[in-house]
């Protein structure tokens, strides 16, 4: 239930995020707006880390395959087209089209077992969960 409960949480401070960076951007640029949301992450995180654990911090590097340590430039790549999707196409269409995408991607990576998580059946229930998701998305977008 906390799963649930925390992955709600999640999805409302995305689309909050997503409005808060478009609205910085329009005041500055993308990239520095994206510089000023990474920056503003590492602070926030440092803290916690300082306040809630205080483990080595260069543990992080123990990580193998060493390609898991790219998550931070995924993360400037993410803020960059959450701003850019929003700006162009209003934050409830963006974000329902981020969220088809997580998912389709998630189930790839489920699907055949990419980046060393457990591979998952092929399950027709979640292709039509999927294809039922992706038709919400057009009729939410017909205008």
């Amino acid at each position: 239930m906390i799963g649930i409960f925390v992955a709600l949480i999640s999805g409302a401070l995305m689309s909050i995020q997503g409005v808060f960076n478009t609205e910085v951007t329009k005041s500055s640029s993308m990239w520095a707006s994206a510089s000023w949301v990474q920056f503003s992450a590492l602070l926030t995180c440092l803290a916690v880390w300082a306040f809630r654990e205080r483990e080595n911090l260069m543990n992080v590097f123990q990580v193998s395959p060493k390609y898991m340590l790219l998550g931070g430039v995924i993360g400037a790549f993410i803020t960059f087209t959450v701003i850019q999707s929003m700006n162009s196409l209003g934050p409830a269409r963006a974000v329902m089209l981020i969220v088809i995408s997580q998912l389709i991607v998630a189930y790839l990576i489920e699907l055949f077992g990419m980046f060393g998580v457990e591979k998952a059946a092929l399950e027709w229930r979640k292709l039509l969960g999927m294809a039922i998701a992706i038709a919400g998305v057009v009729l939410f977008k017909w205008e």
